[in-house]
This record gives C-alpha cells, structure tokens and sequence, in this order.
C-alpha cells in the first residue's frame, strides 16, 4: 500500500491591514478678494464682530465697503484682502490670476468631515462649483521709521467658526509674510484681543513677538471730530 501524501504545508495566515484611518480632503486656494466678495466679506465682519463682542463698534455696511474697499487695482499697495477658499473637490485653477498675485493651492487631509450649516451664504463669487469662501485677512502697507522699511499692517483676520483648528488662519498668516518678504518689507504686525488666550499662544507659537509695553491709542467718533476742530493748545499737559 502506498505512503499517504504528507500534508501541505500551512498557508500563510493573511496579514490584517491595521491601518484603517480614513482621511477627508479640504482643498483650499488663497486668492486675492475683489469687489465682488464684498457680500461675504461683509458677513465675516459681522460674525467677526460677534466673536470679539464688538457689534456695538461695527458699521459697516456692503455699500460702505464697496465703496472704500476697492477704490483702485493696486493690491498691496493700499487695503487688500486675502480669500480662503474650501472645497471637497479639487478648486480649479484661475485662469486669469491677478498679475501681482499667483493663487495658493493647498490640500488638508481632515480627520473628521466638515459640515458648514451656511454653506449657500459663502459661495464663491468666481461661481467655481462647490467652492465656498472659509474666512479672509484684510491688510494694508505701513511704514517703519527705525527699520527704514515698509511692512504689512494686518486689520483683520477671521476664519469661519466651522473650519477653525484647521490651519486655515495660519495658512493666510504666511500667506501676507510671505507677500511681505517678496516685496522686501520689514514687517508684519496686528493686534489681538487680550481676553483671546488661544489667539495669543498660537501668534507666540509661529514667532510673533506679543509686545506688552505697547497699548493701542485711538481716535474716532465724536472724539475725532472734537479734536480735529481744536488746535490742539489747550491741552493740560504738553506730553509730546
């Protein structure tokens, strides 16, 4: 009789695939703003001013922006304003870029899906399907005497409540230092609120020297106007 055949040898138990992280794309594009985003700008400012519990000391309106805004095609040379743009899809290209400025394109890779509830309010003005604006910076050239440069005075900037502790605001951040060392600038500088601790760690975290000698002086209102009709010679003290 003969010998059974020997068993075959054991197959290789197959290999589970641990590694079961889903990720979800936000594709973004920073793109120079123009006076058609002025309703959605005018929105962000809106909801900016809720954020920082300052409604009592916002304005402005889209006529007032229209017509202050955008008053000539000289971005970085007076108010510009710095677009980010989100989608689920890829954002395609500008076929016509601003010749001073190239659009930024990025790709996040989320952990978590992002659910806008104000998703009709945002929409691009470039009507690009599925792209809705995320949040803005507005800023402005100033000029440093002891530097004996010009530099970027940043105004405003906002991300939408939806899209925050996404990299975004960073991603305009250095988006405007980036525009400042291009055009040979000494500075970027901004204020923040000092209740805004988050705020305030993330600025010390990418750099930003949070100067606490300084305190922001203003005139406006009816303390402008008062002043602007003195001469100023009556002052108590001659402090300057």
């Amino acid at each position: 009789m003969a010998a059974a055949a020997p068993p075959p040898p054991p197959t290789a138990a197959a290999e589970l695939n641990m590694d079961l992280t889903t990720t979800y794309p936000l594709f973004t594009r920073i793109r120079l703003a123009t006076k058609p985003d002025v309703p959605v700008i005018h929105k962000m400012i809106h909801q900016m001013a809720v954020f920082e519990r300052l409604t009592h000391e916002c304005s402005a309106t889209e006529a007032s922006l229209s017509a202050t805004l955008f008053t000539n095609n000289n971005p970085f040379e007076s108010f510009t304003v710095f677009l980010i743009e989100v989608s689920t899809t890829p954002i395609p290209t500008t076929p016509t870029p601003h010749p001073k400025f190239t659009p930024i394109y990025k790709t996040l890779n989320l952990d978590l899906p992002v659910s806008d509830p104000e998703l009709s309010s945002f929409v691009s003005s470039t009507m690009d399907d599925g792209v809705v604006v995320a949040g803005f910076v507005l800023f402005f050239p100033n000029y440093s005497s002891f530097l004996a440069k010009p530099g970027f005075y940043i105004e405003d900037l906002f991300v939408r409540e939806c899209y925050r502790r996404k990299g975004l605001g960073k991603m305009l951040l250095s988006a405007v230092a980036k525009q400042a060392v291009a055009m040979g600038y000494g500075r970027v500088e901004w204020v923040v609120l000092d209740w805004n601790v988050n705020a305030i760690k993330f600025y010390e975290q990418m750099g930003a020297n949070v100067m606490q000698e300084w305190r922001v002086c203003r005139l406006t209102g009816d303390a402008l106007q008062g002043y602007a009709a003195s001469s100023g010679t009556n002052d108590d003290l001659d402090l300057i």
